[in-house]
Order: C-alpha cells, then structure tokens, then sequence
C-alpha cells in the first residue's frame, strides 16, 4: 500500500503544479472547491477506466499524449491570455474545468494499466488517488490565488504563457 501512496501523490504533483499557474485566474472558494473535486473524481475513475477496458482503448486510438496534452494546455494557456482586466469577474466555463482535469488525471489512467502489479484493491487505490489529487489541485489553486493577490493580472498572463510553453514542450517532442 505504500507505493500506492507514493504513486497518488507523484500522480497528483503534476495537478497541484498546474493549478497553481491556474489558480491565477479569478477563483471564488466555490469554484476551487469544484474544481479539486472535479480533478480528485477523474483520478479516482481514470484508473479504474485503465485497468477495465485501457487495452482495448489503446489498440484503437493512436493519438500521441504529448500531442493531446499541446491541444489542451494551449488552448487552456490561450484562454488565460485573453483576460483582460485584473477585476474582470469571468464566468468559468464548464468545458475548459473538464479539460484540466482530463489533463492532470491521464497518468491516473496510465498507471491504472499496471496498478495490478501493486495491489488488487483496486477501489481501495482510487479513493486514495481522489484525495490525494484533490489535496493537492486545491492546495495549488490556493497559493495561485494568493499569488494572484499579490502580483494581480500579470500572474495570469504569466500562468498562460507557460502552460502554453509546456504544450509547445510536448508538441515538440512527437518529432
């Protein structure tokens, strides 16, 4: 059960080190509330998904990580980029909450490929990749709020601009 535990928190760094570049943007409580919950339920099915029926998935679909991961973070990167006004209050839309969570909870899929290796409580495993992961996106949104407080829209500009290098990264490791 250890490395299950190592393995939560390894898989929900990369969730707490994006939500704090996007906890920049004009978070109530509510929403960071929603949004962890939302990344802590994709961790907890995203394993599950990989050890039913992730073969399956993987024999049909051929499309690169490092290529969905540039669609999303750069279209997420965009989106931080366009706000305007440090007091615009912006509707958070739905569509872009379900894609970082996709995002940050694909490795929950992956490893849920091999979790048989580690252990058979399965459900067990998940529940614990849920609060791990979503300790660790509201602890990043948190602080990027707090960040945000300090240095105001430019740390939403900022948040964009490496979400988008980090899609440019992966985009250019498919060559």
């Amino acid at each position: 059960m250890i490395i299950v535990f190592l393995i939560a928190i390894s898989v929900s760094i990369d969730a707490f080190s994006l939500a704090l570049l996007y906890g920049t943007k004009p978070f109530n409580c509510k929403d960071i509330c929603k949004l962890s919950f939302l990344v802590g339920t994709f961790h907890f099915f995203m394993p599950l998904i990989g050890i039913t029926i992730g073969n399956i998935i993987i024999n049909y679909i051929n499309l690169p990580i490092s290529l969905t991961v540039f669609l999303i973070f750069t279209l997420i990167g965009i989106e931080m980029l366009k706000s305007t006004s440090e007091n615009q209050k912006q509707k958070l839309d739905m569509m872009e909450h379900f894609l970082f969570a996709f995002t940050v909870s694909v490795d929950s899929f992956t490893v849920g490929l091999v979790l048989f290796k580690f252990t058979h409580h399965y459900l067990f495993a998940s529940i614990i990749f849920f609060l791990s992961s979503f300790a660790f996106t509201y602890g990043g949104l948190m602080l990027g709020k707090k960040i945000n407080q300090k240095l105001g829209i430019i740390s939403t500009k900022i948040g964009g601009l490496i979400l988008i290098m980090i899609g440019l990264f992966n985009f250019f490791h498919l060559f």
